[in-house]
């Protein structure tokens, strides 16, 4: 089974580990018998699917989500149903792994308009007219 990320990337089963435990999310007593709480391990570093500056990417933008040894790790425990834990997780990765993979667009600088210089400008005179005013009525006294 593969994971489509992207129409140019998919990520094969087999670089992806699936672990199940005991969540603590909801379904009262159920929770604490059943191992439903699913965890998606992705070893970033080692992955074949993914470039080299993909990698690169990935491991800048969720280096939160990663460890030590480069393992992606991702968690859900929202329901009761393992196979619904394990599909929010899969979905989950996939959108991680989309985000993270985009070319970051550099910002293109841009100029102050002219009206606000102008507006700026006008707001500084007349505050400086007010400021102005105020000391000439001091000295008079």
């Amino acid at each position: 089974m593969m994971l489509f990320v992207t129409s140019k990337l998919s990520i094969p089963s087999r670089e992806i580990k699936y672990v199940y435990g005991t969540s603590s999310g909801p379904g009262g007593q159920h929770v604490n018998k059943v191992a439903t709480k699913a965890t998606l391990l992705f070893n970033v570093l080692n992955s074949v699917s993914l470039s080299p500056i993909q990698k690169v990417r990935v491991m800048d933008k969720l280096k939160t989500r990663i460890n030590k040894l480069g393992v992606l790790r991702v968690v859900s425990s929202k329901f009761k149903s393992q196979k619904k834990n394990r599909e929010v997780v899969q979905d989950r990765f996939v959108n991680l792994i989309s985000d993270s993979i985009k070319p970051v667009r550099k910002r293109k600088k841009s100029k102050v308009p002219f009206a606000s210089k102008r507006k700026r400008l006008d707001s500084k005179k007349k505050r400086g007219e007010t400021k102005r005013l105020r000391n000439s009525v001091q000295q008079e006294q």
